[in-house]
């Protein structure tokens, strides 16, 4: 049976170890031991028992009766642990917070092994494909939801259309508004607030354009849910580059109306800001640090807490790459509706459905063989493959994650 690597074990991690471990071996780290034993709770309700006791140090692995999961304390930043526990699987899964995704990827490519990641890091990840392709990796990167799904549906239809207009909105919400932000985060706050302070990069008429992020807001209704609020923020990432053929592209980030105006108020005062400052009795504290650990509780999803996922595509294109040359071109806009909740049976929140889901299907795709490429590849390189495309759109469909369009 193959082994996998799944790091970090925070709410997107263990619902994708717990995915993996349906199939194969899986061993699941995180620096905090908080958050393996909700691995190993979670592992128990869903009557999936784990390894039984290993020769490992006792101290990082505690393990239950016999099965396929196990639990491993791992500080990511020791380059000499995680490359020992990369050493021991066949491929791995990246969950770590942004500000570590880069240096987890880099190191996983050093050591020769396969990974999928969805750390959403700033810095570019098609930076390591040379390194990739040499150390004959296959590293599929931002395979998420957005970024992730929407770069599935563009590159499939990419490879098949005359794409001239790409629009993602987005959005996890939860289903009670709670006075002063009406949300909470999946993610670590300081992740969600980096996408609140960096600039927006759009796409217009051939040209990138940069925009402050929660720039343009604009009110969309959706079916199912009401009016949400929509404003920039920089999710096109890897399509910037690989896609530079298509003249308008923009991803907008979905909230309830209102929290926008918040969020300003707090950047606008200086709570975002990196560098520490110093306070009357002489502490200095960063900004951001502070307002993370203050709005940690306020943001923070509760395990068996309601939310849901909320997705729209469009994608327009002037005629078929394969139509005949005499046919007149027709134009044609496509929109895919996303709408995901809360699984109540699974205790798996949408955002760790819809990313997890998304990640661990490309992650069975490798390990399928499926796929031989080496290299950084983004999800729209994997979606332009029909076999591929098809494959993550049936996995996610078992799993109940469906799509409409029209």
């Amino acid at each position: 049976m193959k082994k996998i690597l799944v790091i970090g074990s925070g709410m997107v991690g263990s619902a994708m170890a717990l995915d993996m471990a349906k199939r194969y071996r899986v061993t699941v780290t995180d620096i905090h031991p908080p958050a393996l034993e909700n691995v190993r709770n979670r592992a128990d309700a869903l009557k999936m028992s784990t390894f039984p006791a290993s020769t490992h140090d006792s101290k990082n692995h505690k393990n239950g009766p016999s099965g396929n999961l196990e639990t491993q304390q791992l500080d990511v930043t020791d380059s000499g642990a995680l490359r020992q526990a990369l050493g021991k699987v066949d491929l791995a899964i990246s969950a770590v917070p942004g500000f570590l995704g880069y240096r987890t990827l880099r190191t996983a490519i050093e050591a020769g092994r396969d990974i999928v990641d969805i750390s959403f890091f700033p810095e570019n990840a098609l930076d390591l494909n040379d390194m990739a392709r040499q150390n004959k990796v296959t590293a599929i990167v931002d395979c998420g939801v957005a970024p992730g799904i929407g770069n599935l549906l563009l590159g499939y239809h990419d490879a098949r259309m005359t794409v001239t207009s790409f629009e993602c909105l987005v959005g996890g919400l939860p289903v009670e508004r709670r006075w002063p932000f009406s949300y909470k985060a999946p993610f670590s706050p300081a992740d969600v607030i980096e996408e609140y302070v960096r600039p927006a990069r759009l796409v217009e008429n051939g040209r990138i354009v940069t925009r402050e992020a929660l720039s343009d807001p604009e009110l969309i209704e959706f079916d199912g849910i009401g009016t949400l609020e929509a404003f920039n923020t920089d999710g096109l990432r890897t399509l910037i580059h690989t896609m530079p053929h298509i003249p308008d592209m923009k991803e907008k980030t979905l909230r309830y109306p209102g929290h926008i105006e918040y969020i300003r108020v707090l950047r606008a005062c200086g709570f975002f800001g990196g560098e520490k400052v110093r306070v009357d009795d002489g502490t200095e504290v960063a900004p951001l640090a502070l307002t993370s650990k203050l709005l940690f509780d306020q943001w923070r999803l509760s395990d068996e807490e309601e939310e849901f996922t909320v997705m729209r595509v469009t994608i327009e294109d002037t005629d078929r790459k394969d139509a005949a040359p005499a046919t007149k071109p027709v134009r044609k806009r496509i929109t895919y509706n996303l709408l995901d909740r809360y699984c109540p049976e699974t205790r798996t929140s949408s955002m760790a459905r819809t990313t997890g889901y998304t990640a661990t299907a490309a992650a069975n795709l490798l390990l399928d063989g499926l796929w031989a490429e080496k290299g950084v590849l983004p999800p729209e390189r994997i979606g332009s493959d029909e076999t591929c495309f098809r494959y993550i759109m049936d996995y996610l469909a078992e799993r109940g994650v469906h799509l409409t369009s029209t």
